[in-house]
């Protein structure tokens, strides 16, 4: 099924419909989201969502032939999460605007998989609105925000992950994803996880493989320490037949030390630095005060490790 530009506004409009406070837009700080997907530590798990979307084939190949990923990896990772801050921290409007926007892109990418992967037979056509790749997509990013918040806090009460899921279905509709395709509970969500990584829907296509290697700075004549870090920890958290199809350099110690490293300055962060840019912004806004010029900074340094990981692709780059 492909979402059509019909079925995105039927869902913005039932989503509309749901929220008590516009200006908080689609969770507001009262939600899990915002407390558990709003600080920094969401970066630790950005290498791990992004390879899990590329080993869906329909993902990969709409990248691969539609975008300037490998020209430029830090500016897609900082197009795609400033869309997706629009999308959660932004005033409805703002969520609103970033999800016509981004359907309207999408609906350009289309093509055919050029050659049989997994249980994909060559041929087979995509679309970046193909809902189910949507659902896996969005998936991705549910389950990547848990894996991390576990590796650094703990098992979470499952009450807490059901919350979660729920409430980020309200995400899922900015996409236009229909409803019988959102999980109403955590466990739905982990079966569905666990279904896709055991089936031949996911499979890493050599285009796939090439782009997780620049995104962890292996393109080049030498890759970057904080890469080879970024590339540790990226296997470390991915399940492991993903991790070995990616060809992903594995090493433990060096993803525990780095895993260790952040965690030790990150438990020392007060409350007002560890919280991202976007969502600082989000709360002097519904607080009626004016934007401050170190979230813009802040968040500057943080898209600026993007580009040293991977050895300094990156520009200002469109919205591919």
């Amino acid at each position: 099924m492909i979402v059509t530009r019909i079925d995105l506004e039927a869902q913005l409009a039932a989503l509309r419909r749901q929220i008590a406070d516009p200006r908080a837009g689609i969770l507001g700080p009262g939600s899990i989201a915002w407390r558990i997907g709003g600080d920094v530590a969401v970066f630790l798990g950005g290498g791990r969502a992004a390879l899990l979307q590329l080993a869906h084939p329909m993902v990969a190949y709409a990248i691969a032939q539609h975008s300037h990923t490998r020209a430029d990896v830090a500016g897609r990772f900082r197009r795609t999460f400033r869309q997706v801050f629009a999308m959660v921290f932004g005033d409805l409007e703002d969520a609103f605007a970033a999800a016509r926007r981004v359907h309207a892109i999408h609906s350009g990418i289309h093509g055919t998989i050029p050659e049989a992967v997994g249980g994909w037979p060559a041929g087979t056509p995509y679309h970046a609105n193909d809902a189910d790749a949507l659902r896996w997509v969005h998936a991705t990013l549910v389950d990547t925000t848990l894996a991390v918040r576990e590796q650094l806090d703990g098992p979470l009460p499952e009450a807490l992950k059901d919350g979660y899921v729920i409430e980020m279905n309200r995400f899922a509709q900015l996409f236009g994803i229909p409803e019988a395709l959102q999980p109403r509970s955590h466990r739905a969500h982990a079966a569905y996880m666990r279904a896709m990584l055991a089936s031949d829907r996911l499979a890493v296509a050599p285009c796939a493989r090439e782009m997780a290697h620049f995104l962890v700075g292996r393109s080049g004549a030498e890759q970057p320490s904080l890469g080879r870090i970024a590339e540790s920890v990226t296997a470390l958290l991915l399940p492991e037949p993903l991790a070995a199809q990616f060809d992903l350099c594995a090493t433990p110690c060096r993803a525990r030390l780095g895993l260790g490293a952040f965690g030790l300055v990150y438990r020392r962060m007060p409350s007002t630095v560890r919280g991202i840019p976007a969502r600082s912004e989000a709360q002097r806004r519904i607080d009626g005060l004016p934007p401050i010029r170190i979230s813009a900074w802040a968040e500057r340094r943080l898209f600026g490790l993007a580009r040293r990981a991977t050895g300094g692709a990156g520009g200002a780059g469109g919205s591919g």
